[in-house]
C-alpha cells in the first residue's frame, strides 16, 4: 500500500505576501522600462534632428544657401495683405517651406516633383495635393503619439496636411508682422530681436521664419554667432499649436521669445488653447525636462525648460553677439 502524503496548501497569508511582493517589483520595473523607452525614443528623435540639419547643409552646399520659406513671387506678397503683404499665407501660392525645399535630401524626392517645389502652387493639381498631405516619418518624433495629416491646420482653408514635430527657429523677434509696414499684435513674449526688429514673422533675427524668401539667400557665413551656438531646428507638438503644416512656410517655424514647452507643461493649458498663435508660436517637447534643438553646425544638444529666457533667446539669433553657449545648457 502506497501512503500518500498531503503536501501543505499555501495560507492565505503567504498568498498576499507574494501578491505584494510582485506588485512591488512591477511599480520598480515600469518606471524602469519607460525610462529606457524614453531614452530610445530621445536618440531616435536626436538622429532625426540630426537628418533635417544635415539635410540643410547638403541644399546650402548645392544651392549656395539654406532653404528659404514663402513665396518667391512679389505679386504673391502683394496680394496677401496689400501692398506690403507677407507673401506667407494660404495654399494658393507656392508658399512652401524650408522642409518643403529639403525633401530631396531626405530621400523624397519623388515627393518634391509631384509637388512642383518649390515653383507650383501647394494646391494646384492632385498630386500637390497628395504631397502635402504625406505623413512623414523623418518628422515625426516617437516621444509623441503619431499626429494623422488633419484639415484644421491654420490659413490653409480646409487643405488636408501632413504635421511636423520639428520647426525651424525664426529667432528671437516677436510682436509685430505684416512686413514691411509692421503692425503689432498682442502677446506676453513680445521681444525685440538681435536685429532691432519685433517682427518674429517677417524680419526676425533667426535662421528661418515664415517669409525669409524675401530677404534673399542665407549663406552659413551670415551666422557670426557660431553654428555651434546657433539653434537651426527645434521640436514641437501638433496639438498644442494649430499653425502646423511640414510643407507650409507659415507652419513649420517657431520662435523663442516663448518659453519652451508653454502649454504642455509650462503653464498647463492643454490643447485648447491651440488657435492662440501669439503666445503659442513656439517650441515643445514631450522629453520629460527639456526639448532638443539641432544646431547650424548639426548637432543636437538637449536644452532644459527652466534654461534663462535671455539664453535661450540669445541662442536663437544668428548675428546678435552674445556670450553663450549652448552646451551649457
Amino acid at each position: 500500500m502506497v501512503r500518500h502524503v498531503a503536501r501543505p496548501a499555501f495560507t492565505l497569508i503567504e498568498l498576499l505576501v507574494v501578491i505584494a511582493i510582485i506588485a512591488i517589483l512591477i511599480a520598480l520595473l515600469v518606471p524602469a522600462v519607460q525610462k529606457v523607452r524614453e531614452a530610445a525614443n530621445r536618440t531616435d528623435c536626436e538622429n532625426k534632428l540630426k537628418q533635417l540639419a544635415l539635410a540643410c547643409h547638403n541644399y546650402h552646399d548645392a544651392n549656395g544657401t539654406l532653404p528659404r520659406d514663402g513665396s518667391p513671387n512679389p505679386n504673391d506678397w502683394a496680394n496677401s495683405h496689400g501692398t506690403t503683404g507677407t507673401g506667407c499665407c494660404g495654399p494658393t501660392a507656392p508658399h512652401w517651406s524650408w522642409i518643403a525645399r529639403i525633401l530631396p535630401y531626405i530621400e523624397q524626392t519623388a515627393l518634391a516633383q509631384d509637388a512642383n517645389i518649390p515653383m507650383g502652387n501647394m494646391d494646384a493639381t492632385a498630386a500637390s495635393k497628395n504631397a502635402i498631405a504625406m505623413e512623414l516619418t523623418a518628422l515625426s518624433c516617437p516621444s509623441d503619439s503619431p499626429t494623422p495629416a488633419r484639415t484644421t491646420s491654420a490659413d490653409l482653408a480646409g487643405t488636408l496636411v501632413g504635421v511636423t514635430h520639428y520647426k525651424g527657429v525664426a529667432g528671437s523677434s516677436w510682436g509685430f508682422d505684416h512686413w514691411s509696414a509692421e503692425s503689432s499684435f498682442v502677446s506676453l513674449y513680445s521681444n525685440k530681436g538681435a536685429n532691432g526688429s519685433f517682427n518674429g514673422l517677417e524680419n526676425s533675427d533667426g535662421i528661418f521664419f515664415r517669409g525669409d524668401v524675401r530677404w534673399g539667400r542665407m549663406h552659413l557665413k551670415k551666422i557670426t554667432d557660431g553654428t555651434s551656438n546657433t539653434f537651426m531646428v527645434g521640436e514641437d507638438l501638433p496639438d498644442y499649436i494649430q499653425w502646423n503644416a511640414w510643407a507650409y512656410s507659415n507652419g513649420a517655424t517657431a520662435t523663442c521669445a516663448i518659453p519652451p514647452n508653454l502649454g504642455n507643461v509650462l503653464p498647463t493649458l492643454g490643447t485648447a488653447n491651440w488657435t492662440d498663435w501669439p503666445n503659442r508660436y513656439s517650441f515643445r517637447s514631450n522629453h520629460p525636462g527639456g526639448l532638443q534643438f539641432a544646431t547650424a553646425d548639426g548637432a543636437v544638444h538637449f536644452v532644459r525648460q527652466d534654461i534663462p529666457m535671455a539664453t535661450y533667446r540669445a541662442l536663437a539669433s544668428i548675428a546678435g553677439g552674445e556670450n553663450v553657449n549652448v552646451i551649457s545648457y
